[in-house]
């Protein structure tokens, strides 16, 4: 099978096409042949050396694909060969097969194309972890999301729109802010221009139920500051840089605040299973009905795989870049 290879510490143009046996079928798995993966900033960091894959993982890039059904084991009773099928893998994804656990795959949606559902699985389960499972948001909460034009923001904003709840986000541009706009955000700030915690105070003084920050650095206090009593801060990346400021311990305490970071990437495999028949039960009929739809920048053949690392690590997207094999 041909495979997106990489020069660990290499530059976006080191990523190149190479030849590898295909993966062994093992008990309570499905072959997959992969039609489209999704790019993730995992991805680049896992390609720079800074972020290798769980022990036992494939170290082909690749988190999350979309394809068809070629042989399932003998004990996988709900999945058949010619199903259309998207979801998780720990890495292994930029290949043309993959081998997936078969309670990490979610059936298609009808409504969408394989390319669609390349990019649906890891922006839709990252932000539905974060507001459902850990921060347990509901009807008529307020949000901040930064990061709001990224896959995860967007999805998170949908998901919100989705839950009656009322979604603030950040952008760097009128252009990215119009697209969340469209996604449903509520309230739009300009990072570059306004200071995101007095435009939160003054909207809603009420405060926010959850602030899921992408972003970290200095945004911490400012995060503390926007929250109502009893809320949360949700961090699943560092896009500022690893440390935090000073940590204001008057605003934690006063707030009764929460600080949780997540991954899912190393998640066990039970929580994975568990993640993705939470979300498909709530969540996959509504792609069907144009509630939700997966947000897609552009979609690369093949032969551009630098080009999808290379516009990641600019931050120069909208949405999910995807690539097909044909």
């Amino acid at each position: 099978m041909r495979f997106v290879d990489y020069q660990k510490g290499g530059e976006p143009d080191s990523l190149f096409i190479a030849q590898a046996e295909a993966p062994a079928l093992t008990a309570g798995k499905v072959r997959v042949r992969v039609r489209g993966f999704g790019i993730n900033r995992a991805d680049t960091l896992q390609r720079q050396g800074r972020y290798p894959p769980p022990p036992g993982e494939s170290e082909i890039l690749g988190l999350e694909v979309a394809g068809t059904v070629i042989e399932v084991a003998d004990e996988v009773n709900h999945w058949k060969v010619g199903d259309n099928v998207f979801g998780l893998v720990a890495g292994g994804g930029y290949a043309e097969e993959v081998v997936v656990l078969s309670s990490h795959l979610m059936p298609m949606p009808e409504a969408l194309s394989f390319a669609e559902a390349a990019g649906l699985a890891e922006v839709f389960l990252t932000a539905f972890q974060c507001l459902r499972t850990i921060a347990h948001v509901k009807p008529a909460d307020k949000v901040l999301i930064h990061g709001g034009a990224s896959g995860v923001g967007l999805a998170a904003t949908q998901l919100c729109r989705l839950w009656g709840i009322e979604a603030a986000v950040t952008a760097s541009s009128p252009e990215k802010l119009a697209y969340c706009e469209q996604n449903g955000a509520a309230l739009c700030i300009n990072y570059t221009q306004d200071d995101f915690a007095k435009v939160i105070n003054q909207a809603w003084p009420e405060g926010v139920s959850m602030v899921l920050d992408m972003v970290a650095g200095d945004y911490l206090n400012r995060n503390l500051s926007v929250l109502r009593q009893d809320g949360i801060v949700v961090y699943l990346a560092m896009l500022a840089g690893r440390y935090a400021d000073n940590l204001d311990m008057a605003l934690l305490l006063g707030k009764r605040a929460r600080i949780q970071g997540t991954t899912l990437r190393n998640r066990s495999d039970e929580y994975k299973s568990q993640l993705v028949a939470d979300f498909s039960a709530t969540c996959l009929p509504a792609f069907n009905s144009g509630a939700l739809k997966v947000n897609i920048d552009t979609q690369y053949r093949i032969d551009d795989i630098a080009k999808t690392h290379q516009r990641l690590e600019h931050n120069n997207t909208q949405g999910k870049l995807v690539v097909c094999w044909s």
